[in-house]
This record gives structure tokens, C-alpha cells and sequence, in this order.
């Protein structure tokens, strides 16, 4: 019990010092967001609103910084992240909705998958090593190796260009209507394929070298010797007694990664033009969208301290020494 307290306290510590920081780093940048959405909507937009516009970005020079962060976490509190610089008058939170599902399906699943099978390929490896498997490692050391937007590339040149046989561009074909329907989702599907094979390529190669080299530590344990002493089958002693250990570095890899899926992958999805929030996070950075930026970093930094909280509940579950306080 003490130990669950002590982590909701670290975990409630971490959320506040980054709201905290999300809410100064902003103000503290150089440049004025204000005078630059009046440039950008020169004409459209009077002087005189300058004063009513740093009001309602919550920038209103007038209060002291203490006031503002007090206004600060009662939005929050209420769900309002503000209006976008970019896209003025429409509400962060709008943009986030429209471009999360994109990067939860398309860089959740990816990532899914790259992490069953490189786990389960390790397995094998780890498990039966000297083998003609072992041939596999040099192809996993070359794809880790690798930027994964120069793998996006090279798909594009070949799959795109050279053959051109799967769209490398958008999230779905233009002039689809959105809809649950066979046109909208079949396109939706193809536009993916691309950029999910290349996350998993890319991504696949450092859980298959890790689960391995984990899966050869402990497979020399005491446990796993008695075991098949005991005379148990193989595939249990593999997966029940060596994986289940193993595998516990690769949970605390996999609830990062996790967490880094909210914020999708910035170049692959800049390569693809995919309208995921990664995207989105680069197009609030060149237009100096504080607002969006700051909505964007918070709901990554909460998707990484949940990701952490479900790793401790898978910890204990695998390893009951974690539970004892």
C-alpha cells in the first residue's frame, strides 16, 4: 500500500511540474503570438483588439503571472486548452480530436505489432542460439541502424514511384468523404500501409535484439536449470519460466513507446503528409502556435505517465517481488 501511495504522489508530481513548465516555457520564448496572428490577419483583425486578444490567450499583461497560472489550471481543470494561433478561432482541443485517432491507429498498432513479433522473433533467438538463426542478427543490426524516414524514402521510391502500387501521400484519397463505409475505409487502409510497415521495419529490429540478448542472460538461471530438470516440455520451460522474465525490461521499452505513440512519429508522418498529431505539431511549430504547442505537449506528457502506470500494473502482475512495499 505505502508503495501505490508513493507512486500516485511521484506520478501526481510529474503531471503538475509539466503543466507547470508548459505554461512558462511558452511565455518566456522570444516573439509575440499576439502581434503575429494581427500580422498574419492584417486587415481583418483591428489594433484596437490587441488588448482583448491577450486576454483570451490568457497572455493579458495586466495580471501578474501568478493570476495567469491560477487561470491557468482552472481551464485545465475544465478541459480548455485554448484557441489556436493558426487556425484562430478554432479550439485546440478540436484540433487535437481531429488528429489523435489518426496517430493512436496508425502508430498504435504499428507499434503493436513491432513489439509481438520482434518480442517473439527474440524469443526464438535467445532461446535456440547457435543456430542458423543466428544469420538474422546482421539484417536486425542494419535495420536498427537506420534513420526509419530514409526506410520511408526508399518505400516511397519503390512502392510509390518505381511501382507505383500503394499512395504514399494524405491519410486517405482526396475527395472521400469521411464515413464508415467500404470506399473510405479501404483507403484509409492502403494510405497506411506504407507508413506502418515502415514504423514496424524500423522499429521491430531493437525488440528482437533486446528480448534475445535478455532471453541468453536467463536462460543460464538456476530456475530455468531446475526446471528442465523437473523434466517439463521445452515450450513451457521457454515461455513460462525464461520469456516471462525476459521479458520485463522489454514492458518498461514497450509502455514508453506507448506513451510516445500520442505523439506520433514527427518525420514519418512530415514524409507522408499523414494528418496525424505529429504533424500537426510540426505545422503549430512553424507557424509559432503557442497554444496548439502547448496542448500537444501536455496530452504527450499525460499519455507517457499513464503508459508508465499501466507498466507497473503489468510489472506486478509478471513479478509479484514488485507488489511487496
Amino acid at each position: 500500500m505505502k508503495n501505490l501511495i508513493r507512486k500516485i504522489i511521484f506520478y501526481l508530481v510529474t503531471v503538475w511540474a509539466a503543466c507547470t513548465l508548459n505554461f512558462f516555457i511558452p511565455r518566456f520564448m522570444p516573439g509575440d503570438p499576439v502581434q503575429s496572428l494581427i500580422n498574419r490577419y492584417q486587415g481583418q483583425i483591428s489594433v484596437d483588439a490587441k488588448a482583448s486578444l491577450y486576454a483570451l490567450f490568457g497572455l493579458d499583461q495586466t495580471r501578474s503571472l501568478w493570476s495567469q497560472y491560477c487561470s491557468y489550471w482552472v481551464e485545465l481543470a475544465h478541459g480548455d486548452l485554448g484557441l489556436s494561433l493558426r487556425q484562430y478561432p478554432t479550439p485546440v482541443t478540436t484540433l487535437i480530436g481531429q488528429a489523435l485517432p489518426w496517430t493512436i491507429c496508425l502508430v498504435g498498432i504499428a507499434t503493436i505489432i513491432a513489439f509481438t513479433v520482434g518480442t517473439l522473433l527474440g524469443i526464438g533467438l535467445g532461446w535456440r542460439r547457435g543456430t542458423w538463426t543466428e544469420g538474422l542478427i546482421p539484417f536486425t543490426t542494419f535495420f536498427s541502424s537506420v534513420p526509419y524516414f530514409w526506410l520511408a524514402l526508399v518505400f516511397i521510391m519503390f512502392f510509390g514511384v518505381m511501382h507505383p502500387v500503394l499512395p504514399f501521400f494524405g491519410s486517405y484519397s482526396p475527395g472521400l468523404i469521411p464515413a464508415f463505409d467500404g470506399p473510405f475505409i479501404s483507403s484509409v487502409v492502403e494510405h497506411a500501409i506504407l507508413p506502418a510497415f515502415t514504423i514496424v521495419i524500423s522499429s521491430i529490429a531493437g525488440w528482437i535484439l533486446g528480448m534475445r540478448n535478455m532471453m541468453i542472460t536467463v536462460s543460464s538461471e538456476d530456475y530455468v536449470t531446475v526446471a528442465q530438470a523437473k523434466g517439463l516440455s521445452e515450450g513451457r520451460v521457454m515461455m513460462g519460466y525464461a520469456a516471462r522474465n525476459a521479458i520485463l525490461p522489454q514492458i518498461s521499452g514497450f509502455s514508453l513507446s506507448l506513451g510516445f505513440v500520442v505523439g506520433g512519429t514527427l518525420v514519418m508522418e512530415q514524409v507522408f503528409s499523414y494528418q496525424g498529431i505529429g504533424y500537426l505539431l510540426f505545422m503549430a511549430v512553424g507557424s509559432k502556435d503557442y497554444p496548439l504547442m502547448q496542448g500537444i505537449f501536455l496530452v504527450i506528457t499525460i499519455s507517457v505517465v499513464v503508459a508508465n502506470i499501466l507498466a507497473d500494473v503489468v510489472y506486478a502482475v509478471l513479478d509479484p517481488r514488485t507488489r511487496k512495499d
